[in-house]
C-alpha cells in the first residue's frame, strides 16, 4: 500500500530536550530511502533522530549529539569540524586526507560533503536527522560504504506567520564562558501559495586547553543562517534553499599528558570549517507518479594552521613555524527521481549526476620564506541509473530489490619536484541491494539484507616520489535485523551484521607528518547492537542500548607487520542509558533527563609505528526543562562527573613521532537555556 501522508508542518515552536531517538505511537515517515515510506516498512537499519513537534534547537547541538542517542555510529574525537564520521564499524582512518568520507552526509535531496571530515551542521530548524547504517550504494552511489547522515529542515509554511527565538549561556569548570543564540521567522508571502523562512543562529562555546599564558585556546566561534522560499503551483511544490554555515576554531585541544587540559607554550592551531549551499527542489506529490527534481551546490573550506616549531626539520626550510593546511571541496549533487504504486508493488527509478572537485594544499612558513610541500588537485564525475522495486510475495512477506548501474570518471593531479603528474580513472558497474521482510504487525518489521558499495580509486606518491594509482575499494554486507513500536510507545531494536571490504584505502600519517592515501588490504566488519524505550508510570520512560563491533584487516597490504589489525577509531564496544521523568508543576510541564554513555577501547590506527590506544570514555548528562505556554526553561549539565577520557590520541602530526598525544574530554559545563515562540 501506499506510504502514509507525512504529518502537516509544524508552527514554529520552542526547543525541547536534545535529539534522541524517536518514540512515538503514529508511524514515523522517512525519506532517506529516497521515497516517503513508513519507518516500519523499510527493511534496513535506519534510526531517527527527531526534534519532535519543535523547530528549534539549541545551536551547540550537532552530530555528536546524534552519535550519543544511537548505537552504530561513532565520530572521530577530534572535535568541532575536525572529525570523521563512521557507521557499523566502517572506518578507514582517523585522518582526514585525499579519500572520500565513508559516509554520506545529505542535506533533504543533496550530498553536502564527498571527501572533507564532518561539517557538524548544527541541529537549528531540522525536523530529523535520518541515519542509514550499511552501505547505501544501490541509492546513493560512491562514497556511502558505511551509509548516509540524511539531515531533513523544516521548510517553509505556506498558511501560517510564526516565529521562534532561543537564548543560552554556559559556563565550564577551568575553562570560559559562552553562550549561543538562534532564531527563526516562517513568513507566508501569499497564503496559501508561497512563503519564505530564515533561520539564524550563533555560537561561542567555552574554551578549556590552556597553552602557556594562552587561557582556553580551543574556543570555538560559530554563524549559520539559512534561507529557504517554498512555493505551491498547483501540484507541484518548488524549494529554493541557501544555507551557509562558518565554523571556526582558535586552537587545537590536544595535550601531552592524560587528563591534562593545558600544555606548554606553542603556536596557536585554528581550525575552519565554512560551507555554503544552494539547493533547488521541484516535487508532485500527487497523482499515480510522484515526481521530484533536485539540484544542490556545495562549497566547502577546511583550513588548518600546525606549529611547525618542532618536527619539519627535514623539508629543508629554515627555522620552519606553521604549516598551513588548505582544502576547498566543490560538490554539485542532481537528480531525477519517480516512485509509484503498479497492483501491489511500490517502485522507485532515477537518474543521478555529481560533480566533485577538490584541492588540497600545505605550504610551510618560516624564516626562509615559504615552502609548498603539498599541491593535489581531484575531480571525480558520475552518472548512475538507480532504482528499487518491493514486491509483495504471501501474507506479510516482501521482496525489496535495488540496484544503481554507474559510469565514473576520475582525475588526479599533483605537483611533484619532478613537476606535474596526473591520473584519469574510469569505471563502470552496478551495486545491488537486496532484502527480505515479515511486517506481522502495525509498527513491526524483520528483514534480512544484502547492501553493496564501493569508493573510486585515487592516487599516491611511492617512495621514489613518482604518483602511483590506487585500486578503488568496494564493501558488501549482510544484516538482519527486527524493530518494533508499540502503541504506548515504547520501542525496541536488534541488528547484527557482516560485511567484507575489499582493498580499503585509508589515510595514513607518513614520518615527515603529511597525510597519504593507501590500499591497506582486505577487511571484514561484524556486530550486532539493541536498543530499547520503555515508558512507564506516572511520567517516567527508561531507555537503554549497547554494540559490539569486531572490526579488522584479513589481507595486510601496508607492507610493515601488523601487532593489532583492529580497524581505527570504532570502540569495541558502547554502552548507554537513559532516565526520563516528566511531571506537572501548576500549569507548567517538567521533564528530567539524565544520561550515560560508554565507549570502550579503541585506537588510533592499524600502523604500528603511529597506534595509540584511546577510548574507555564515559559521558554523562543532567538537563531539567520547564515550560509554560510558549516558553521554556532548562538547565543542564554536560559531563556531570567530570571525566577527563581521551577521545582522540592525535593532535599534531608534526610533533607526534616523538610525543604523545591526548584529547580530553571537555570538562563539566553548566548551560543555562530559554526559549520562546510567538
Amino acid at each position: 500500500a501506499p506510504a502514509p501522508a507525512p504529518p502537516a508542518p509544524d508552527r514554529v515552536r520552542p526547543a525541547a530536550p536534545p535529539p534522541a531517538v524517536a518514540v512515538a505511537a503514529r508511524p514515523i515517515v522517512v525519506t532517506g530511502a529516497k521515497r516517503e515510506a513508513a519507518l516500519d516498512a523499510l527493511p534496513l537499519a535506519i534510526t531517527v533522530a527527531a526534534l519532535g513537534d519543535t523547530a528549534l534547537a539549541d545551536a551547540q547541538r550537532g552530530s555528536t549529539s546524534v552519535a550519543q542517542g544511537m548505537e552504530g555510529m561513532a565520530l572521530a574525537g577530534a572535535g568541532p569540524g575536525r572529525n570523521r564520521m563512521f557507521l557499523r564499524g566502517i572506518a578507514d582512518s582517523a585522518f582526514s586526507g585525499e579519500n572520500q568520507a565513508p559516509v554520506a552526509v545529505i542535506l533533504d535531496d543533496s550530498r553536502l560533503t564527498y571527501a572533507a571530515p564532518d561539517p557538524d551542521i548544527r541541529l537549528v530548524d531540522v525536523e530529523r536527522v535520518e541515519v542509514l547504517k550499511g552501505p547505501q550504494g544501490s541509492l546513493y552511489g560512491a562514497g556511502a560504504l558505511g551509509g548516509v547522515y540524511h539531515i531533513v529542515i523544516r521548510k517553509p509554511e505556506l498558511e501560517e506567520s510564526a516565529a521562534a527565538a532561543s537564548a543560552s549561556v554556559s559556563a565550564t569548570r577551568q575553562g570560559g564562558i559562552g553562550y549561543s543564540a538562534s532564531g527563526v521567522v516562517n513568513l507566508p508571502l501569499a497564503r496559501g501559495a508561497l512563503a519564505t523562512r530564515l533561520v539564524a543562529y550563533t555560537a561561542d562555546e567555552p574554551g578549556w586547553v590552556d597553552t602557556g599564558a594562552r587561557r582556553d585556546g580551543n574556543r570555538v566561534r560559530l554563524l549559520g543562517l539559512r534561507g529557504a522560499i517554498g512555493a505551491q503551483l498547483g501540484d507541484w511544490r518548488v524549494d529554493a534553499t541557501g544555507f551557509a554555515q562558518w565554523l571556526d576554531s582558535r586552537d587545537s585541544a590536544y595535550v601531552y599528558a592524560p587528563g591534562a587540559r593545558s600544555r606548554a607554550a606553542q603556536l596557536a592551531e585554528p581550525h575552519d570549517n565554512d560551507l555554503r549551499h544552494l539547493a533547488l527542489r521541484i516535487a508532485r506529490d500527487s497523482g499515480p507518479v510522484r515526481i521530484v527534481a533536485s539540484s544542490g551546490m556545495t562549497w566547502h573550506a577546511v583550513d588548518d594552521t600546525i606549529d611547525a616549531t618542532a618536527g619539519a626539520e627535514d623539508f629543508g626550510l629554515a627555522d620552519p613555524q606553521t604549516l598551513a593546511e588548505d582544502r576547498s571541496y566543490r560538490t554539485w549533487d542532481s537528480e531525477l527521481r519517480f516512485t509509484g504504486t503498479l497492483g501491489g508493488m511500490e517502485w522507485l527509478a532515477g537518474l543521478s549526476h555529481l560533480v566533485a572537485r577538490q584541492h588540497n594544499r600545505a605550504v610551510l612558513t618560516g624564516a626562509g620564506g615559504e615552502l609548498a610541500i603539498d599541491d593535489e588537485r581531484r575531480s571525480a564525475t558520475a552518472l548512475a541509473a538507480f532504482g528499487n522495486l518491493s514486491v509483495p510475495l504471501f501474507g506479510a512477506v516482501s521482496l525489496d530489490a535495488g540496484a544503481r548501474l554507474f559510469r565514473s570518471t576520475a582525475n588526479d593531479s599533483r605537483v611533484l619536484p619532478s613537476g606535474e603528474q596526473s591520473f584519469e580513472y574510469h569505471r563502470s558497474g552496478i551495486t545491488p541491494a537486496l532484502a527480505l521482510s515479515w511486517r506481522p504487525h502495525a509498527g513491526e518489521i524483520a528483514y534480512l539484507r544484502y547492501g553493496s558499495a564501493f569508493r573510486q580509486g585515487g592516487s599516491d606518491i611511492t617512495a621514489t616520489g613518482q604518483l602511483d594509482r590506487l585500486q578503488g575499494d568496494e564493501l558488501a554486507m549482510v544484516e538482519a535485523g527486527w524493530r518494533k513500536q508499540f502503541a504506548s510507545g515504547a520501542r525496541i531494536e536488534t541488528g547484527a551484521w557482516y560485511g567484507w571490504w575489499d582493498n580499503l584505502q585509508s589515510d595514513m600519517l607518513q614520518p615527515n607528518g603529511l597525510i597519504e592515501t593507501r590500499n591497506a588490504g582486505d577487511a571484514r566488519t561484524m556486530g550486532a547492537e539493541a536498543s530499547v524505550a520503555l515508558p512507564l508510570s506516572r511520567g517516567w520512560t527508561i531507555e537503554a542500548g549497547g554494540n559490539a563491533t569486531m572490526a579488522e584487516l584479513t589481507r595486510n597490504m601496508t607492507g610493515v607487520e601488523l601487532d593489532d589489525r583492529h580497524l581505527p577509531t570504532i570502540p569495541e564496544y558502547t554502552l548507554r542509558g537513559a532516565v526520563e521523568h516528566r511531571f506537572a508543576l501548576g500549569g507548567a510541564a517538567g521533564t528530567v533527563r539524565a544520561e550515560l554513555r560508554y565507549l570502550g577501547p579503541s585506537r588510533l590506527s592499524f600502523d604500528p609505528a603511529i597506534d595509540r590506544p584511546m577510548g574507555r570514555v564515559l559521558e554523562s548528562a543532567l538537563e531539567g526543562r520547564i515550560t509554560l505556554g510558549p516558553a521554556q526553561l532548562s538547565l543542564g549539565v554536560d559531563n556531570l562527573l567530570g571525566r577527563a577520557g581521551d577521545t582522540f590520541a592525535y593532535g599534531n602530526p608534526l610533533r607526534f613521532a616523538t610525543t604523545r598525544q591526548y584529547t580530553p574530554q571537555a570538562p563539566r559545563t553548566v548551560t543555562i537555556a530559554l526559549q520562546a515562540g510567538f
